[in-house]
Order: C-alpha cells, then sequence, then structure tokens
C-alpha cells in the first residue's frame, strides 16, 4: 500500500512539474506584452522593441531607436499610470508579422493600443506602437 501511495505521489508532482514549464511564457510572448502594459513599466516593454521603432501617441508621431522608445514610453506612463490593459484582438498576415489591439486604461480615460510586430528566433519584436485616446 505504501509503494502504491509513494508511486502517485511521484506521479502528481511529475504532473504538477510539466504543468508548471508548460503554462511559463517566452520573455517575449504576448502573455510577456500584456503583463508590461498593466505594469507600466517601460523597461520592459523596451525588451519587445525592434532597434527601431515607429511610435504614434495621438498623432505625435516618431521614429526611435530602443532606448528613445524607452524613454517615450516612460513618459507616456508616468502621464497616464495604467488600471488595466485588455487585449481585444491578436492575428498575423503572414507566419512572420504579428499584430494585437489592446485597451490601456487609465483612471480618466481609455487608450486603444495597437502594436505590430514580428517573430524572430521564438521572440517577438515590435516595430511599430500606436496609442489613441478614447472615451471612458
Amino acid at each position: 500500500m505504501k509503494k502504491l501511495l509513494y508511486i502517485g505521489v511521484l506521479l502528481l508532482l511529475a504532473f504538477s512539474f510539466t504543468q508548471a514549464s508548460s503554462t511559463k511564457s517566452t520573455p517575449n510572448s504576448l502573455d510577456g506584452i500584456v503583463t508590461v502594459f498593466q505594469s507600466g513599466s517601460s523597461k520592459e516593454l523596451a525588451k519587445y522593441f525592434d532597434s527601431g521603432i515607429d511610435i504614434n501617441i495621438n498623432g505625435n508621431q516618431g521614429d526611435y531607436s530602443r532606448n528613445q522608445a524607452e524613454l517615450v514610453m516612460r513618459d507616456f506612463f508616468k502621464k497616464f499610470p495604467p488600471v488595466d490593459f485588455q487585449l481585444l484582438h491578436q492575428g498575423s498576415n503572414t507566419d512572420q508579422i504579428i499584430y494585437y489591439i489592446g485597451n490601456y486604461k487609465t483612471e480618466e480615460t481609455v487608450f486603444r493600443v495597437f502594436i505590430k510586430g514580428k517573430k524572430e528566433n521564438e521572440s517577438i519584436k515590435v516595430y511599430s506602437l500606436d496609442i489613441v485616446k478614447g472615451v471612458k
């Protein structure tokens, strides 16, 4: 009986371990981008940026390096601290080009966020980010 209980516990531990490891996301996954927008971390968001990125925030558009884009997003997150981020849609035009649409919620308003990126070596590189102010 003890042997059967011991085998059962081992199987349960093995199953739990495989479930935990399969639910972890890669550093550059969709779950990571959603989490970054929920936390408002420009430093973490910049890890997803391509070497050059086009950012448009309410009509203020520019092409930035990764470091410059991090500063732009830091200012945005400071001015509009996050309350929530909800992913509304995700898709792809090809196997390499991906896009996401979400709502970035603050205390006072909701922004529609359009993220365009490409897949490179199991990671996501964002090359375009549009943030448009909406009405709450």
